[in-house]
């Protein structure tokens, strides 16, 4: 009848989870199945080899009306899936920033979605805040950097980059933002967010979410090995304050996408204090690299900006997302964002911290205990061990391409990066024609299906990267990778 209340009939059972039993022996399966993956990734090809439409066509339009067991699930992953899937967890992976999740990141993430925690507050799991403010302290220790950083785990470091230049745009309270926003608002000055021309587009997406206008994003010209120029910005920053406009923001980056250069911290920072504007670090990839402690210069300066983000998804073996942003004017980030209504509002004694109130995200994962069960299984020396050999592996691999005739290395290795193209000095050869060259070398290589490399363009000239990060590469990867690019050059030339 209409209006009547829904009530299970006298005697009926909840529907309920499947059964203990079931879910131990298919979780078991699980587990053997992912160590028979993690010890042979190397039998697929590591870019997928699907078309478009492929996978979604291979199964059913609609959802099942009756339950099936799990592994008519895993059927499909072996059937469908997998054929679908670009290996990340392959060790010939060398495109864009090599990653790997690691056993134990894996092993926690399982444990994390058991637990199925949303950390926004601290009462809704004391645990998952107070470990995430151990394990951040315990990365800010690793990395060589003082105390008095505040750390927060987010998804990845286009949201680490879009909070702290929300909170950069906060230190000027006078402008009202928060309340009034920037729309319609002819008493705004333009805002202004400096950043390096070989920086990351999550800086220029953050400035578009933000409101700041993508003509408000200023690139300050590089040098020769590619860093941010801090004359140049010093000079920008000043043309911009005469014509009116007003700095807010500059980001420097240790490790940039392109070729891995390190941008002048400390000079950038002595701008930026002169200046009175946010210093954020994006030292998403690079910065990881200072848990070696004979690597720690390259966050030499960044103790004086006021934020920073590093991804241990990038390259400390954390199974992604994990992002750490850090800190040193927490409460600007709190300013910018902290919104509380009643049935939010908790009794917590005031040291404790609401993670809801550092960001756009109410909900909180407890990404921390992936990243804790990283630093606890490997410690302090194993990461550093791990690392280490990754940047030998690519100086190994930058000899043999500087010991190449028809080979050019066209930037510094300062980690596990190595850029360079294909140039065998044709005079018939123009410019465009030998990157169209190095386009088709990459595209035979990556069709091997034995390793995957990406490219950018460094100097306005197409560029092959390859970039080692992944925990089970070992050297004879590297050189698979030298060999098929050697063999697709000659191949391409005949």
């Amino acid at each position: 009848m209409p209006n009547q209340p829904l009530r299970p009939a006298p005697g009926d059972m909840a529907p309920g989870d499947i059964a203990p039993a079931e879910f131990a022996a298919a979780g078991h399966a699980l587990i053997d199945w992912i160590a028979r993956y993690l010890a042979d990734a190397e039998q697929y090809p590591v870019l997928s080899r699907a078309s478009p439409g492929q996978v979604r066509s291979a199964l059913p339009a609609a959802p099942p009306a009756l339950g099936e067991p799990f592994a008519a699930v895993m059927a499909d992953v072996e059937r469908v899936i997998l054929p679908g899937v670009t290996h990340w967890n392959h060790p010939g992976f060398f495109a864009y920033f090599a990653i790997s999740g690691s056993a134990p990141g894996i092993l926690a993430e399982l444990l994390t979605a058991a637990l199925n925690i949303n950390g926004m507050l601290w009462r809704t799991s004391p645990a998952a805040t107070e470990l995430e403010q151990l394990t951040l302290d315990w990365l800010r220790q690793l990395l060589g950097l003082q105390s008095g950083w505040f750390g927060m785990i987010t998804d990845t470091a286009s949201i680490s980059t879009l909070l702290a230049l929300a909170a950069a745009r906060e230190t000027q309270p006078a402008l009202a933002v928060r309340s009034r926003g920037l729309a319609g608002r002819p008493d705004l000055p333009p805002l202004r967010i400096y950043t390096s021309a070989e920086s990351h587009s999550s800086i220029d997406r953050a400035a578009i979410t933000l409101g700041f206008g993508h003509d408000n994003v200023v690139h300050v010209p590089v040098d020769n090995d590619f860093r941010m120029r801090p004359d140049a910005l010093a000079n920008l920053i000043t043309e911009d304050r005469a014509h009116g406009r007003l700095p807010i923001a500059a980001i420097a980056t240790v490790g940039t996408t392109g070729s891995g250069s390190i941008d002048p911290v400390p000079a950038i920072a002595t701008v930026c204090e002169r200046e009175k504007i946010w210093l954020h670090v994006d030292g998403a990839y690079g910065g990881t690299a200072a848990v070696v402690p004979e690597l720690q210069q390259v966050l030499a300066g960044v103790d004086r900006a006021d934020s920073l983000v590093i991804n241990p998804h990038k390259w400390l073996f954390t199974p992604i997302d994990c992002s750490a942003l850090y800190t040193r004017r927490p409460d600007v980030l709190r300013r910018a964002f902290s919104l509380v209504p009643e049935y939010l509002s908790t009794t917590a004694p005031d040291e404790v911290v609401n993670y809801m109130d550092y960001g756009i995200q109410l909900g909180h994962r407890f990404r921390a205990l992936k990243l804790w069960s990283v630093i606890r299984v490997f410690g302090a020396l194993g990461l550093a061990d791990r690392i280490r050999y990754h940047c030998a592996l690519a100086r190994e691999f930058a000899a043999w391409v500087d010991a190449a005739s028809a080979w050019r290395r066209v930037a510094p290795v300062h980690f596990s990066l190595v850029c360079f193209r294909y140039n065998p000095g044709d005079p018939d050869l123009n410019d465009e024609e030998t990157d169209a060259l190095n386009a088709a070398i990459l595209e035979r290589v990556n069709a091997s299906g034995e390793v995957y490399l990406s490219h950018t363009k460094l100097a306005g000239r197409y560029t092959i990267r390859l970039a080692i990060g992944n925990v089970r590469t070992e050297l004879r990867h590297v050189a698979t990778a030298w060999r098929l690019l050697q063999d697709a050059a000659a191949t391409v030339r005949r």
